[in-house]
């Protein structure tokens, strides 16, 4: 079972509860906001349920909700409707080198030898703030790099949403972009390098815990084209990351206060070639088998922050 947030023909926000290929629509308008499936959460929870035990419930009561197909939605063949980011988060936090391949990048772009290799061995992780709620954007929207950024790439990463009690309530798909340049060039620089208007993608669906079983063993996947064209793809399993998820949440709200609806993106397995850097018109696709496809066209921003 997954959740997604649609925009009806009249403009309003849903919550749209998606099995097989069906989405059922839930009428209240208070789980269409940004924060209806941190609602939804409380709500279940003050039942003694499970979301989707919840979920269940309700649909099974409310034999006249709309419902609509999934695929159509998605790929933009009903008029009037389109996939909203899932949960507009009050924080989205990251969580860095915790795939090889992520410190070999790191190693590879900073002038500061061998700070990564001393993360990716070390007890404590990278934990690192990405974005504000008016920095994150969802699927279908456009997902920008940085005007003073001239080596830019995408980061596919598991996303957890995390409730009241920093319990992982649902797996979403991140796209953190980053300014590899500008990172490699003092790692004093990494805030300037993550975070930025249109920074953060997240989507097109939340996954519920009980859906996704076993968040170690996924395939994630990514795409990049140009023009049409297919010019960058890449996979990895969630089983190569070095650290837990568990941790990872554990050392981020330590000593932390971090709302619910939080969401902490557990880093990257997947990193184009050096040579490579997005540009305006590109367009990633993000894959993460049992959540979703996340997909974004790719604009630069002037340096003043607004599109060129």
């Amino acid at each position: 079972m997954r959740l997604v947030r649609i925009q009806t023909p009249r403009g309003r926000a849903r919550l749209g509860v998606v099995v097989d290929d069906e989405v059922t629509l839930l009428p209240e308008d208070r789980y269409g906001s940004g924060k209806g499936f941190l609602m939804l959460v409380r709500d279940a929870a003050r039942k003694g349920m499970q979301v989707s035990q919840y979920l269940e419930q309700r649909i099974g009561r409310y034999r006249r909700l709309k419902k609509v197909r999934y695929p159509d939605v998605a790929e933009g063949r009903l008029k009037g409707f389109r996939l909203l980011i899932p949960i507009v988060p009050p924080e989205v936090w990251g969580a860095g080198v915790t795939y090889l391949k992520s410190r070999e990048a790191r190693e590879y772009e900073t002038k500061a030898k061998g700070i990564y290799d001393l993360v990716y061995e070390a007890e404590r992780p990278e934990i690192f703030f990405k974005a504000t709620p008016s920095r994150c954007v969802g699927p279908g929207d456009v997902a920008y790099i940085r005007g003073d950024s001239r080596w830019s790439v995408p980061e596919p990463e598991l996303a957890l949403v995390l409730g009241p009690k920093h319990e992982v309530t649902g797996f979403t798909v991140g796209n953190d972009i980053s300014a590899r340049d500008i990172e490699g060039e003092n790692p004093l620089y990494l805030p300037q390098a993550k975070i930025y208007r249109g920074s953060c993608a997240l989507g097109p669906a939340i996954a519920l815990p009980e859906t996704v079983g076993d968040p170690k063993s996924l395939r994630i996947e990514m795409r990049i084209l140009r023009g049409g064209s297919e010019v960058f793809k890449g996979s990895v399993s969630t089983s190569s990351m070095k650290r837990g998820l568990e941790e990872l949440v554990d050392f981020l709200t330590r000593d932390n206060i971090i709302p619910a609806g939080t969401v902490l993106l557990t880093g990257t397995g997947i990193v184009p070639p050096d040579n490579f850097s997005l540009e305006s018109g590109d367009v990633v696709e993000i894959e993460i088998e049992k959540i979703g496809l996340l997909r974004n066209r790719i604009e630069r921003l002037s340096s003043r922050g607004k599109p060129s």
